[in-house]
């Protein structure tokens, strides 16, 4: 069953390190999203992490710096 297409969101919580819906939802200053599936939410952390190496490469390739 996917979680997709049912119109629910999910969020990552980064003060409890879990997957939570807009049934249980912490405060935003804590939480990662919307996304569209659980399995989207519980990567957050990691998409988060690979957006930040590519803008650091980014940049530094702006700025002529070799990586």
């Amino acid at each position: 069953m996917s979680d997709s297409g049912s119109g629910a969101h999910y969020y990552w919580c980064t003060r409890h390190h879990r997957v939570e819906t807009d049934a249980d939802v912490c405060p935003a200053k804590h939480v990662l999203g919307p996304y569209a599936s659980a399995a989207d939410a519980e990567n957050a952390l990691q998409r988060v992490q690979e957006r930040n190496e590519a803008w650091d490469a980014e940049d530094a390739r702006w700025a002529g710096e070799d990586r």
